[in-house]
């Protein structure tokens, strides 16, 4: 019979290998239907109305001039009078139209009485914030104060990290459309299978099994599209009420306004070393604003390496500047940034190579301290990072500094519930069915990798089902932990499926079926391949009825693991009379277990970076202290990277023995952490002075250079 556990690598046809997804023609192409595509006949389209205080109460609400509007069908109330709104862009009313414009219009006359309420809408210190602050966490390891007081160097410095948004190129929103009791939605959502049981719970539909979820593909969600949100559950009631299909998709300014973002983190920090770099103590004080509704407790810092001495205050800052939402790596970049940055100005004080003093305290990064040394050898090795290291200044003549920056990170990715279903036709045909989405990641074609493989037939030869809530139930793509789970449940269906063809064939075979292996296109006895029929052949066996493989994760399954490291450089120019920073180069070292497509996992880790690049010189979302409003809330003003701002992206993936065998491990997430880090040290390493927050903005470096001098 067929094993479930993973094969060698070298004895694999399809996995490991540089695999193309699956979906590329189609999305190339314009022949996918992405939510935004989706237009259902007689379709009615909806829109919001938005507070524009940062902090009120609803007073009143007045619907009635919009009702009478031409082409209006349905207005739902979102935000009652008496409930209070948390930031400009709050939902309040939703309308919907025969067009958009007069959903647009209809919105612009729903007349709301606000009585406004002080606000804070600014990254401050929390001595600064007054009552916004709450949820004092401390933590304590050893004596670090004793620590400190004994080291022979110190160094201290104040570093952070600003609020930031996702810009999906997909913006949130959905097709909802009843028929009868049972609800249809075209979401973009990293969650299909879980959305139907929120629309229960929302009281919108009778039981889930009513309640149909379809994303073929989406545009992106990076964390912020979890729940069906405000307007998703106000979509459907609005389908409901007007009896036809309703279209609601959030506009760029209201993605920037409403749809979440990324929490800030600050801390002020003090390290000490002995006079060889080894780190003896730490303390910080740190604070992050992430909405009104921010969650506190001690950031896990010093991030990666666990010095033993150390303590941790954490302050959470309460602002009215929209939701918080999980974005890449919840909180890592954050405090990635903080941590990277005090040693690097510590090595700096040193005057000491940071990969030195990395590598002299590797054994302080714990289970993953040998997989962090590799991967900062190679990462010195394909930077030339001996060669090209100077200690901070760069003492060349001329305007333009150039410096080298680098940092470690960790992430978990195990894999998440998942349940497939692996189907074999008579006809030779296979299917793999699952709930789960593909966010863009190449979900789909891993799928289809491990059951191709599974059954010894190319890629060509199987369907991948995804993207409906009817399959069977998968978890919601956060964590990285979509292709751990996934890939889990896929084998072992699968491999399930195989195993009742082996039995049908066997006799054909005069063979036990546990003699038996899918190879090539045909099943055939273990070691002699000429008692072997085609795969058409024998699945004609199987009558008229086809087999169906179930299978599910288990909550320890030895087909997957978590936890990963990885390690990135950063080389720069900085060009000291304009303040431009432009990466030139950026080398990823990153692991993850097993890789089933090198092609789309290399590809994840080029995505990451570019969104490093992006965080790290140009994203920060303004907000105006008086009005409380967004000032950048377009893609005009809330700058993201262009193609011309990208150096070259080297990207290496630990792999083979010491990684094959730990399974499969998600990687989204770990490689977007460092970028932050990297960069800012890059940036100090060339100029002599540290620019303490990202993103590195000209006017931040040329503030910089003004209290330091560049040799």
């Amino acid at each position: 019979m067929a094993d479930y556990h993973w094969p060698p690598t070298d004895k694999c046809s399809l996995i490991g290998r540089r695999i193309s997804r699956l979906d590329g023609p189609w999305k190339s192409s314009g022949r996918i239907k992405y939510s935004y595509d989706v237009n259902r006949p007689n379709m009615l389209h909806g829109k919001m109305v938005f507070s524009p205080y940062a902090h009120a109460k609803v007073v009143s609400i007045d619907t009635t001039a919009a009702e009478k509007m031409p082409g209006v069908k349905a207005v739902e109330v979102i935000t009652e009078p008496g409930k209070e709104v948390f930031w400009a862009g709050h939902e309040v009313v939703a309308v919907a139209a025969e067009t958009e414009e007069q959903a647009r219009d209809a919105a612009r006359r729903i007349q709301v009485r606000y009585e406004k309420l002080p606000h804070l809408v600014s990254d401050v210190d929390p001595a600064k914030a007054g009552e916004h602050t709450k949820q004092l966490a401390e933590q304590t390891d050893g004596n670090p104060d004793q620590a400190l007081q004994q080291a022979e160097v110190t160094s201290e410095g104040e570093y952070g990290v600003p609020v930031i948004t996702h810009c999906c190129l997909e913006a949130h929103g959905q097709v909802a459309e009843w028929e009868g009791d049972n609800l249809t939605i075209y979401a973009s959502t990293q969650n299909v299978s879980g959305m139907p049981g929120e629309m229960v719970r929302a009281k919108i539909a009778d039981s889930a099994d009513k309640v149909r979820v379809l994303t073929p593909v989406m545009g992106g969600g990076f964390g912020s599209k979890f729940a069906a949100d405000t307007w998703g559950l106000a979509c459907a009631r609005l389908a409901k009420k007007a009896g036809r299909p309703v279209k609601m998709m959030l506009e760029r300014d209201q993605e920037l306004m409403a749809a979440g973002a990324r929490p800030s983190m600050y801390a002020k920090v003090k390290v000490g070393a002995k006079k060889d770099g080894t780190l003896v103590g730490w303390t910080s004080e740190s604070w992050g604003t992430g909405g009104p509704d921010a969650q506190g407790g001690a950031p896990s810092i010093p991030y990666v390496v666990r010095i033993p001495d150390r303590r941790v205050r954490h302050t959470t800052v309460l602002t009215n500047i929209g939701p918080a939402r999980a974005w890449r790596a919840p909180n890592h970049p954050q405090m990635c940034l903080i941590t990277m940055s005090a040693l690097d100005d510590l090595a700096a004080k040193l005057d000491m190579d940071p990969v030195e003093m990395l590598q002299k305290n590797i054994q302080m990064t714990g289970q993953l301290a040998k997989t962090y040394s590799a991967e900062l050898e190679k990462a010195a090795e394909l930077m030339d990072w001996k060669k090209k290291w100077h200690p901070r200044g760069d003492k060349t003549p001329g305007l333009i500094k150039k410096g080298l920056g680098v940092s470690i990170h960790t992430w978990g990715g195990a894999g998440h519930p998942s349940n497939c279903n692996c189907t074999i036709q008579p006809d030779g045909s296979v299917s793999a069915s699952l709930g789960s989405q593909d966010l863009g990641t190449g979900t789909r074609t891993v799928i289809g990798i491990i059951t191709a493989e599974t059954m010894g037939l190319p890629l060509e030869a199987v369907k991948v089902n995804i993207g409906d809530s009817k399959y069977p139930p998968d978890g919601a793509s956060g964590g990285s932990t979509t292709v751990g789970g996934v890939s889990a449940s896929t084998r072992r269906a699968a491999t399930a499926a195989l195993n009742q063809l082996l039995d049908k064939v066997a006799p054909s075979l005069d063979a036990k079926p546990d003699e038996l292996e899918a190879v090539d296109g045909q099943i055939r006895v273990k070691g002699s391949p000429s008692r072997a029929i085609s795969w058409k052949q024998a699945c004609a066996k199987l009558g008229t009825t086809p087999i169906t493989g179930v299978g599910q994760r288990e909550r320890t399954d030895d087909l997957i693991s978590s936890g990963v490291g990885g390690a990135q450089m950063a080389e720069v120019s900085v060009d000291t009379e304009t303040g431009i920073v432009q990466v030139d180069k950026l080398v990823a070292v990153q692991d993850c277990g097993l890789i089933i497509d090198l092609k789309t996992a290399e590809s994840q880790v080029y995505g990451a970076c570019i969104m490093g690049v992006t965080y790290s010189l140009f994203e920060d979302k303004i907000m105006d202290e008086q009005t409380g409003r967004c000032l950048n809330a377009d893609l005009e003003f809330y700058k993201l990277a262009g193609i011309g701002d990208f150096g070259d992206i080297v990207v290496h993936m630990m792999s083979g023995p010491g990684y094959d065998e730990r399974g499969v491990i998600g990687l989204g997430e770990p490689p977007v952490i460092s970028p932050g880090a990297a960069i800012s040290n890059a940036v100090a390493n060339a100029i002599g002075v540290r620019v303490p927050t990202l993103p590195v903005t000209p006017d931040k470096v040329l503030g910089a250079l003004g209290k330091g001098a560049v040799a």
